[in-house]
């Protein structure tokens, strides 16, 4: 899967800096915390608590610029909802990518 970056919160943003931090600050405070909850719903096998917070998170990798990512969410979610669990390892795969991004800007 691709690399999160920056690209779509600088065309958004515009010149204006301090909105693109203030957005940068709102993914660091919000993402970890999603995480941390899809985590527990997978691990209580809680699918559609866990299917609500993917729903989430899939619009954070769309801010991202992760494309693919949010393609593969959109399925994740759907399956969670049917109760399967197949996709979580990739999907991990990609939180963990984000979280270490996320740490470096």
């Amino acid at each position: 899967m691709e690399e999160p970056n920056l690209k779509y919160i600088k065309e958004l943003s515009g010149d204006d800096i301090e909105f693109e931090q203030k957005f940068i600050s709102i993914l660091k405070d919000e993402f970890p915390m999603e995480r941390a909850t899809y985590k527990e719903h997978i691990d209580s096998k809680n699918m559609n608590e866990a299917a609500d917070v993917v729903h989430k998170l899939k619009h954070k990798f769309n801010i991202l610029s992760m494309e693919e990512a949010y393609r593969f969410a959109v399925q994740f979610e759907e399956q969670l909802r049917a109760g399967k669990t197949d996709m979580d390892s990739d999907f991990r795969v990609t939180l963990t990518q984000i979280d270490n991004f996320l740490k470096t800007i």
